[in-house]
């Protein structure tokens, strides 16, 4: 029973005499461990170095410049007229817009779609939002369609469809130019359109169509009417620069258009005197004199000769 166990009390006193010397070594680390700085002493003692305190008033300073810069409208102010720091690294790199190319247009004038669009020396090509450009153009009336390519490293292409205006419709005092097919398009605002058909009246726009129909019939007297006016949504009254009225029955106005030019051919009735010429009933013409046309025709009556009746 000793033998077996003698070993063991061998080997048991030989561990311990083994790890014996090995206590000072670890008794010497577990103090170095303690003797190092944590992070945060490390940082305590690195924040009271010298120079710490003019680095940390310099950054105090700026912070505090850049929020009062940015609180007092300063920064918006700045890129308005100069651009985002963004934009103004992209121009100094070469990404500037130094062209914009335009195409496609012909009643919007290259101002007018720079303005709308938003774009101006302060831009740079590389952050131009193009989506953005698209979408501001499109809020013009005049404009069906528009594409807006960037061609690297400074150029802008801008490809636009208009609609096409086709007339000017009063309504209300009110004046908007409208498509061929009726839509209003924009109000009139300058005099570049004066030049187009005007209709006038509650639904004149959505009869477009047949107003210009008629004014192609008026051949030789189309440069004298003035405007068309939609009466009772029903028929159309033509007022000439003259500033006659002339009544076109609901039915077969071009009809009676023809007549009239034939009348004009024959006898120039519309350089007479008149206030209108009312076209209403078929074979008929009952024009309206003005005063001077109505006294004239009154004194030339009266001096007419009576015709002698038989003596009763």
């Amino acid at each position: 029973m000793d033998i077996g166990f003698a070993p063991a009390r061998f080997a048991y006193a030989g561990a311990i005499a083994l790890r014996e010397p090995e206590a000072p070594k670890v008794a010497a680390r577990i103090r170095a461990r303690k003797s190092k700085p944590g992070l945060r002493n490390r940082l305590l003692e690195r924040l009271a170095g010298p120079g710490t305190g003019i680095t940390f008033a310099a950054v105090l300073f700026l912070a505090t410049g850049a929020y009062g810069f940015v609180k007092g409208g300063h920064y918006e102010a700045f890129k308005a007229e100069h651009g985002a720091p963004a934009d103004i690294m992209a121009k100094v790199f070469g990404f500037g817009i130094d062209a914009v190319t335009i195409a496609g247009q012909s009643e919007l004038r290259e101002a007018e779609i720079l303005a709308t669009a938003d774009i101006g020396p302060r831009n740079s090509l590389a952050f131009l939002d193009v989506a953005r450009v698209r979408d501001r153009l499109r809020e013009l009336p005049l404009i069906k369609d528009v594409s807006v390519t960037k061609l690297y490293p400074n150029r802008l292409l801008i490809e636009i469809e208009e609609r096409q205006p086709s007339a000017l419709w009063q309504k209300d005092g009110h004046v908007q130019i409208v498509a061929a097919d009726g839509m209003p398009l924009d109000a009139m605002r300058d005099q570049r359109f004066i030049h187009l058909p005007l209709v006038v009246g509650a639904g004149a726009n959505a009869r477009l169509a047949e107003y210009l129909a008629l004014l192609a019939a008026a051949g030789d007297l189309r440069e004298r009417i003035r405007a068309g006016m939609l009466v009772a949504e029903r028929r159309w009254t033509l007022k000439t620069t003259d500033g006659v009225d002339i009544l076109l029955p609901e039915r077969d106005p071009a009809q009676a258009l023809a007549a009239l030019v034939q009348l004009q051919r024959d006898s120039h009735i519309l350089d007479k005197d008149i206030l209108s010429l009312d076209l209403r009933q078929a074979g008929r013409v009952v024009a309206r004199l003005t005063e001077d046309g109505a006294a004239a025709r009154a004194e030339l009556t009266a001096r007419k000769p009576k015709a002698k009746g038989g003596q009763t």
